[in-house]
């Protein structure tokens, strides 16, 4: 004896419940990303290799910043008074000094934003913050 089966039609799997999803994303996506307001310091990058060889005769001055807060230039470590002081001196004795700060992947941003504050309250206006490779 042989039994009927049921003929089921085959079920269809609808995509629309997915892009009704995705799009909701994009709508969320683009809402959000009007309201990212990235204040960012501007980076001036060299415009070719004349202006390289005129930026290394240039003096330049590193200063560390440790992961403590604590500053560092030319070997030996400074308070604020002693930065200020060493920033006031370098900008009067040549004020196209380049002044290079080198934070540590820890110290805090605050220390990095007192120093840019100090180094243009006393004249330096070329400062350049480095980072070392392989660190983010």
């Amino acid at each position: 004896m042989q039994l009927k089966r049921r003929h089921r039609p085959q079920a269809l799997i609808s995509l629309v419940p997915m892009i009704d999803v995705m799009m909701i994303l994009l709508v969320f996506f683009m809402v959000t990303s009007t309201y990212l307001n990235l204040d960012m310091i501007p980076v001036v990058q060299p415009a070719g290799p004349a202006s390289t060889t005129a930026s290394t005769e240039r003096a330049a001055l590193m200063i560390r910043i440790a992961a403590d807060g604590s500053v560092t230039a030319r070997g030996q470590p400074l308070t604020s008074q002693d930065l200020r002081a060493l920033l006031t001196q370098t900008a009067k004795a040549a004020p196209e000094t380049r002044l290079f700060l080198l934070p540590s992947g820890a110290a805090p941003l605050q220390s990095m934003v007192a120093i840019m504050d100090l180094a243009a309250q006393s004249g330096l206006s070329d400062l350049r913050v480095l980072r070392l490779e392989g660190r983010p």
